[in-house]
């Protein structure tokens, strides 16, 4: 396993900084304020290109010079970005060629950002001569702590449909599969007269009059994580020819970016940085923080990671950008950090005065620092430094929810049983429930080890291959205990339906065979013989070796079973064919499992992390929770019982008999 190379010691606290959009005035001031705020990493250069190379061949390194400068001289370390997250004007309109193109066959245009395609071999060559040059010049620098590849690659750019990129794909696609038979078996080209006789008919999965094939739309995500994924690998090539330092990119773990396969990604980074926003689209977006965090600590092996970025208050581009109620700032980036984060980081340092970006919030707002939000900048700068020895520690979990990528682009694909019923839903309901019940949970690949956890969950888990599903079914004969939910097991890599019944690959481990799936309409439910209710799903569910344990009591398959038990070797798997609180099936499987309850009001949540209790209190009232130990907040010691106030978080020093 790779080793973790966090930038700095403790628990750092950073930014992104933008000083191309200042004068040198400005800098002097926000280094003095940086400085007072305890800021202890500064990202620089991230969309430097235009400033860095303002005509072709012609570099201009005077003012990055004096930042750095600026940053060493007032103790700040540097994460200096290779700044080629977005071409300057100049190469867009010197080759036309390398901007994307979508799915409908536009052109997009510059004017944005990452108006650059991936397949670009113009883009690459240049992006990486910007980079020889940053590297050459501060590879050595003692300010350097930290290098950050381009920015939030595949934001906006991961699928690119032009010729470029269709070679691209070809040449990708006969690595994969070799022999144009091959390939032709895995798409199931039979269908629809779709065969392929020479590699030179494939073209990109571009918009057509009617559905496209399946396969080929999942092989076009696959190659196209890999494509930016490939384009990282040559930067980070670059730094590491010039400096020992740990370099990474940051990720987008978060509910509404799906393009990049981030466990392929992981075992490239030195160390796992991922950004993360708080989306009110969704009906629980701290639950959604939550999972993501687990989720991003699973790309890390269990290890400390960095948040690189996130907002002080309120982002702005959301529908409606709520800002951020006091003490909801600290709360968020203390749940990061619960979740082993090492690394508290903010897009980002001061609010924009001009661009896109100018309403999202920073660390020094508009108003200055006589303000609520630079008082909580100040306060979680306090908080992070009394937390310190939190650092290095990892996080404590029994159970285990496994996410695919894969699964997630698969199983929402043009034609589908339902376009109601999406993967992400299933991932974060899960994962919620979990929440609720106080057990923290691994968010780990398929194929991983699972013999460590006393449950594993696994939902909607559409696309698995042969091994990973026997792994699960070994898991379980072994003693371990699993809850699967309705959609999974469906096909395989290839998008195949796995005949013979579904949950296809899940089949004999649940004990179950669904002859058909029965979807029901939005906004319609059935009643469950336990008195929950379902929506969204059901099947034509029969046991084999299984026991129902709710059935449906009306809607189209009255007295068919809804969830089942089954007793696999020495283990438990449990199956859920509807859309449900999982709430009561899961603190049921917990128990059955041997993992103690943390259960606690809805609004708090807690995390064991090493020797340390975070207690987060997410509600209005104050609560109580077991604990012995100092609390490293308020430096108070509980004897038995620890108070949050609402609102509040508590970090206790347990002491464990």
């Amino acid at each position: 396993m790779k080793t973790v190379r966090m930038p700095l010691p403790g628990i750092s606290l950073g930014c992104d900084y933008n000083p191309e959009q200042w004068s040198p005035d400005v800098w002097r001031e926000d280094a003095a304020l940086m400085r007072q705020a305890g800021v202890d990493l500064v990202a620089v250069n991230i969309f430097g290109w235009s400033n860095l190379e303002p005509s072709p061949g012609e570099y201009r390194f005077d003012d990055l010079d004096e930042v750095v400068e600026l940053m060493h001289a007032h103790g700040i370390r540097v994460n200096l970005g290779t700044g080629t997250s977005s071409p300057p004007p100049w190469l867009t309109t010197l080759h036309p060629e390398v901007l994307p193109v979508t799915a409908d066959g536009t052109v997009r245009f510059p004017g944005g950002r990452q108006a650059w395609c991936p397949s670009s071999p113009v883009f690459r060559k240049r992006a990486l001569d910007l980079v020889e040059r940053v590297a050459q010049r501060y590879g050595g620098h003692p300010a350097v702590a930290l290098w950050h590849v381009s920015n939030e690659l595949g934001c906006h750019n991961a699928l690119c449909y032009c010729e470029t990129s269709a070679e691209a794909f070809r040449t990708w696609l006969r690595g994969r599969y070799r022999e144009i038979e091959t390939l032709n078996e895995a798409w199931g080209t039979s269908f629809w007269s779709q065969r392929y006789s020479d590699w030179s008919e494939i073209r990109v999965p571009r918009l057509a009059l009617s559905l496209r094939n399946p396969a080929q739309l999942v092989d076009f995500q696959r190659f196209s994580s890999d494509e930016l994924l490939d384009h990282y690998r040559a930067e980070a090539a670059i730094l590491r020819r010039s400096s020992e330092k740990p370099v990474t990119t940051n990720f987008m773990v978060t509910a509404h970016i799906r393009n990049l396969d981030y466990w392929s990604w992981a075992p490239e980074m030195d160390v796992i940085a991922n950004d993360h926003y708080l989306d009110h689209r969704l009906g629980d977006p701290v639950a959604e923080l939550s999972f993501a965090a687990d989720l991003t600590r699973g790309l890390a092996g269990g290890r400390p990671w960095m948040l690189m970025e996130q907002a002080a208050g309120a982002v702005n581009w959301q529908p409606h950008n709520l800002t951020k109620a006091p003490g909801e700032m600290i709360r968020n980036s203390l749940t990061h950090v619960a979740r082993g984060a090492d690394s508290i980081c903010f897009f980002q340092w001061r609010a924009s005065a001009q661009g896109a970006e100018k309403f999202h919030s920073a660390m020094l707002p508009h108003a200055g620092t006589d303000t609520v939000a630079w008082r909580e900048v100040l306060k979680l700068s306090d908080i992070l430094d009394r937390i310190a020895e939190v650092a290095g520690t990892e996080v404590e979990s029994e159970a285990a929810l496994l996410f695919s990528w894969e699964s997630w682009w698969s199983a929402e694909g043009e034609a589908r049983p339902s376009q109601a019923v999406t993967y992400l839903d299933q991932v974060h309901a899960s994962h919620r429930a979990l929440r609720s019940l106080g057990v923290t949970t691994d968010v780990i690949a398929p194929g991983t080890d699972l013999s460590r956890y006393k449950l594993v969950v696994v939902p909607g888990l559409y696309m698995v291959s042969d091994a990973d599903a026997q792994a699960i079914a070994d898991y379980v004969a072994g003693g371990g205990h699993v809850v699967v939910t309705f959609f999974s097991g469906i096909v395989d890599e290839r998008d195949r339906i796995r005949l013979g019944g579904y949950p296809g690959a899940f089949r004999d481990v649940l004990g179950v065979l669904a002859e058909e799936f029965a979807p029901l309409l939005p906004g319609v439910t059935v009643e469950l013989s336990d008195g929950s209710a379902g929506s969204l799903w059901t099947e034509r569910l029969r046991v084999t070796t299984a026991t129902g344990i709710a059935h449906y009591v009306d809607g189209p398959l009255p007295g068919v079973p809804a969830i089942t038990r089954n007793r696999h070797g020495e283990g438990v798997a449990w199956y859920v064919a509807t859309a449900t609180d999982m709430t009561g099936l899961l603190r049921e499987a917990a128990t059955t499992a041997g993992i103690g309850s943390r259960e606690t009001a809805d609004d708090v949540e807690v995390v064991r992390r090493g020797a340390y209790l975070f207690v987060i209190n997410h509600g209005a009232e104050p609560v109580e929770y077991p604990a012995t130990g100092e609390d490293l907040v308020t430096g108070k010691h509980s004897d038995g019982s620890v108070t949050v106030e609402g609102g509040g978080v508590a970090v206790i020093r347990e002491e464990r008999k």
